[in-house]
């Protein structure tokens, strides 16, 4: 449990910079690189991409199984698992293609490997 006292004993002497005075805290964590967040980023990006198609691709069938006969019904449940089965293919080839990008370029584009942005600065 993080109290005042537990804050205050993991403070560490304060610094000056110019005017203002500051004292420095552990934050108990490391704040990540923008280059490991975007890397999160995109990866999230392809697995809900890939959890929404199976799921329409659920609903699909579900709304087959519950047309009870009718044509319409049944139409518009093959087009939902049409529309559902292409949207998974292209996750797949997207991941695919960018995946052998990255590795024939030695690039870093947040799919197989970190993205790494150059540093300016050291």
């Amino acid at each position: 449990m993080l109290n005042l006292f537990t804050l205050l004993s993991q403070t560490q002497p304060s610094t000056d910079v110019g005017s203002i005075s500051y004292s420095n805290v552990k934050l108990g964590f490391q704040i990540p690189s923008f280059d490991a967040v975007l890397t999160f980023i995109i990866r999230g990006f392809f697995i809900v991409a890939g959890l929404v198609a199976l799921l329409y691709l659920l609903m699909g069938a579900l709304a087959w199984i519950t047309s009870g006969g009718n044509k319409e019904n049944v139409d518009k449940a093959r087009e939902k698992i049409q529309a559902a089965l292409i949207g998974v293919i292209l996750v797949f080839v997207v991941l695919a293609i960018v995946g052998v990008v990255e590795n024939m370029l030695n690039l870093g584009l947040g799919v197989t490997r970190e993205i790494v942005f150059p540093k300016l600065i050291n």
